[in-house]
């Protein structure tokens, strides 16, 4: 493997062994699906030289990546390369052997997969960055990643991405429906009844939106709608069984306990947690049981929130507690509560793009500003009458009135 303490001297990169590696990436770019882009594709600065885009597992870091190498470069181009570094080439070879090969035959851009998988990989991409003037590097990681603390300082080298799942306005584009562009917060809270009369008119929404709120955060529910729970499901295990430990040091026993405790909260949010209890029945003290907490968040497991205005007893316990998406609440509880989805799904769409806090009176306060209750049909002002800037987002309706707005339609914020 690509580590200083190895007992053997790494292969070298020959034009053979470098064929291989094309041909595999030549391989993934012809396979690669065409015309649908993440809301994100247009965001990014391609042509930064250091350019990392994090995200939660199954979110679709690979395409993003992939397609933008097809559509600029195209397939069989001589001078990009797209390589995962979970591939077994790398067991034998150095990455930076394989930056000099590319870059003295003429390359100019490279694109990495997986590169939570590389031992010292803020360090190793830092050399790359450093030494090879000529070379752009567009790199994927697990959102499990800390930038920040990483050993090497790529913060100010490189600009830095996060790909959230599926957005219900893309669920949409995928499922054939003209949902238009992303609308503005602000945009959405003024002009809803219009808005959502549109895009009414061009479908039946609420359906649609039942079957995303099962199975459409992720790309791969097209692929995998049978087995969409269990394909779920495997993907969690990945990210905490082997992600999480190339991410971290994380011991064996801290992985068994984060999944006792993704399975508890998963079956009781959204709720305000009684962390010492939560601590006594995973077996585990505070320090240890935040960073688990801290790391299923990290990981889009979970969606911790902090009250506003902070509450001083105890500033690092989450005020609520959410599932990542409301896939992930039907996935890993045997029951999931409408209530419970319907703020779960609120959460997931804000969270890309805005803050959200627990305020004193209502579910959610976005960007220290507006004051949003959510529930169905009959939900009323009660718990936020007066309250300047305020709105209840309603489930089980195609347009509202006033400050009542369906809910799905804060799906379209991106």
């Amino acid at each position: 493997m690509n580590n200083s303490n190895n007992l053997f001297s790494p292969a070298p990169v020959t034009s053979d062994a470098f064929a291989e590696l094309l041909q595999t990436s030549d391989r993934m770019l012809r396979s690669t699906p065409r015309g649908f882009h993440r809301y994100l594709y247009p965001q990014i600065d391609w042509t930064d030289r250091l350019v990392c885009i994090k995200g939660a597992r199954g979110t679709g870091k690979t395409t993003l990546m992939l397609q933008y190498l097809r559509e600029t470069f195209g397939v069989g181009s001589s001078a990009a390369l797209y390589a995962s570094l979970d591939d077994l080439w790398f067991a034998t070879r150095r990455l930076k052997d394989l930056a000099v090969y590319l870059d003295t035959h003429g390359f100019t851009a490279l694109f990495l997969d997986e590169v939570h998988r590389l031992p010292d990989w803020s360090v190793q991409i830092k050399n790359l960055h450093d030494q090879f003037l000529s070379l752009r590097i567009v790199y994927s990681g697990s959102s499990l990643l800390d930038i920040e603390r990483a050993e090497a300082d790529l913060s100010r080298r490189q600009a830095t991405y996060t790909l959230d799942g599926l957005s219900f306005r893309e669920f949409l584009v995928l499922e054939g429906v003209d949902a238009g562009a992303p609308v503005p917060l602000e945009t959405l809270l003024a002009d809803h009844r219009p808005i959502a009369a549109a895009l009414a008119a061009k479908t039946k929404i609420l359906p649609l939106f039942e079957r995303y709120l099962r199975s459409g955060f992720y790309p791969f529910h097209k692929e995998a709608r049978s087995r969409f729970r269990e394909r779920l499901r495997a993907t969690v295990n990945q990210v905490l069984d082997v992600d999480w430990p190339k991410a971290e040091p994380v011991s064996a026993a801290t992985i068994h306990r984060a999944k006792r405790m993704l399975l508890v909260l998963a079956s009781s949010v959204p709720q305000q947690p009684n962390m010492a209890a939560l601590w006594r029945e995973l077996g585990t003290e505070r320090n240890q049981g935040m960073k688990m907490l801290r790391a299923l968040d990290r990981a889009r497991l979970l969606c911790l929130l902090a009250p506003h205005p902070p509450k001083l007893k105890n500033l690092s316990a989450p005020e609520k507690i959410y599932c990542g998406d409301p896939n992930l609440a039907h996935a890993l509880a045997p029951r999931t509560d409408i209530g419970t989805l319907r703020e779960t799904f609120f959460a997931s769409q804000l969270r890309q793009g805005h803050t959200l806090h627990v305020p004193a009176a209502g579910d959610f306060l976005v960007d220290s500003r507006y004051l949003v209750e959510v529930g169905g049909p009959t939900k009323t002002f009660k718990q936020i009458a007066d309250a300047p800037d305020s709105c209840i987002a309603v489930d089980g309706i195609e347009s509202g009135w006033g400050n009542r707005i369906p809910l799905w339609l804060f799906g379209f914020l991106y």
